[in-house]
Formats: structure tokens, sequence, C-alpha cells
């Protein structure tokens, strides 16, 4: 119905911002309870998993991937899989909090014994060389959230963490209720001393206005600290 309205000339404008407006004035029901929601009634993970962005991460992941030698890859919010399709992992574990995005996930790549996936709440602690989180962080509306999400996703890794994700607290009064935008880089200089970032990269396709052509997030790549890099670091 919304995307009928949005083709009608004048009445679409009109009708798609009535339909922002109730929708930022709904009672919110929680990340968790969001997202299982939205993939029961046949939603996806998003725009930034598909076409050119999707495209895009894949391309950085991947070489990160092959260019480190890493083995196993664990991901905190694999979603529908659409992203995954696109990436090289040796081995692969993907966890999220929709049981439709696991039966989804498990359906489309039945045939493939390199990954397994699970809910969140079934996790026991497994470690890859590489942790992932994609396009998740800024979703994650509550404080307690957020705060366990990053434990786990730094805990989970024995050597990497890649973070794609906006980086800031600026969060217009406007934006969907489902999205907290966040400065988690605070978050790992106070909490993973053992953990420094190596490497920034910018998105290639900025956002501009269109979440399908564009995004706020960008990629950021983590390292532990070597006992080594430490000692080096106190005698400097």
């Amino acid at each position: 119905m919304k995307s009928i309205f949005k083709k009608i000339p004048i009445v679409g404008p009109v009708i798609q911002k009535a339909y922002h407006l109730v929708r930022l004035n709904r009672p919110f029901p929680g990340s968790e309870s969001y997202w299982k929601r939205r993939y029961r009634s046949g939603g996806n993970s998003g725009d930034g998993s598909y076409n050119q962005l999707a495209e895009f991460k894949a391309e950085v992941i991947n070489g990160w991937v092959c260019l480190n030698g890493i083995g196993s890859v664990i991901e905190f919010g694999c979603g529908d899989g659409n992203q995954l399709a696109l990436a090289t992992y040796p081995k692969y574990m993907g966890l999220d909090v929709s049981p439709e995005a696991i039966a989804l996930c498990k359906k489309k790549f039945h045939a493939d014994r390199s990954k397994v996936f699970g809910l969140v709440t079934d996790y026991a602690g497994q470690q890859a060389d590489l942790a992932l989180s994609l396009d998740v962080i800024f979703h994650l509306v509550e404080d307690m959230v957020f705060e366990s999400y990053m434990a786990r996703l730094f805990d989970a890794s024995r050597h990497l963490v890649i973070i794609y994700s906006s980086n800031t607290d600026n969060n217009p009064a406007d934006q969907a209720p489902h999205v907290r935008h966040r400065k988690f880089s605070d978050w790992v200089d106070e909490n993973r001393a053992d953990w420094h970032m190596i490497k920034y990269i910018p998105n290639r396709f900025p956002f501009t206005g269109n979440t399908k052509t564009g995004s706020l997030s960008d990629f950021f790549v983590y390292s532990r600290t070597s006992t080594t890099d430490k000692a080096a670091a106190q005698t400097a």
C-alpha cells in the first residue's frame, strides 16, 4: 500500500510524510522485538545488505580475510544471509536474535558445511579469528543491549574485529525509532584497552539521502594489542 501511494503525484509525498510521522510516534517495542517482528512479517536485513553497498562490504571484508590468513569468522547479526552470499570465508558462524532470520540462512546455505547458524541466546562463548558487526550497532537502541553486544563482539575474536557502522552520537529528532547512532569507538577505548583501531575505511558510497545507494556506515578494523606491542609502547 505504501509503495502504491508513493507513485501518486502530490498525494504520494503527503501520504508518505504522514506514514513517517505515525511510525515515529508508534511505541517502540525494543531492538530485539523490532527485528523479530520485521523478519516475521517478511522484511529483510535492509538496504545496506543489497546491491552496491553489499558488494562494497564484501570486497573490503573478503580482502582482509585473504590478506590476514583468517581461518574462521563469527558474525553477530547475520540477518537474512544476503550479504553472506558474497563472502569468501573459510569457516563461518552467524548469530542473530531472530529465529526467522536464522531459518532463512539455514535454508539458503543448507548445502554449505562451512557455515553454521544459531540464535544469540544459544551462543556459548565460541571464538573465531575475526568477529564481524555489519550495520548492527546503530540499531542497538537500549544501553544495556549495546553494552552486552560490544563485550560479546570483542570477546569472541582471537585476532581482528571489523565493525561497519556509523560512529557518532548525533541523533536527529526525526530519525526512525529503531535507529540510535553511537560513537562506539569511545566504548572500545574505555572498555577494551588491549584492542586498537588499525584501519579506518570510509564508505565508497556515502549517504546522500537514499539508503539504497548510500550509507552512514564506514569500516573500522580493530586488532588485539600483543604483549610485545605493549612492552614496546611502554619503552618508547
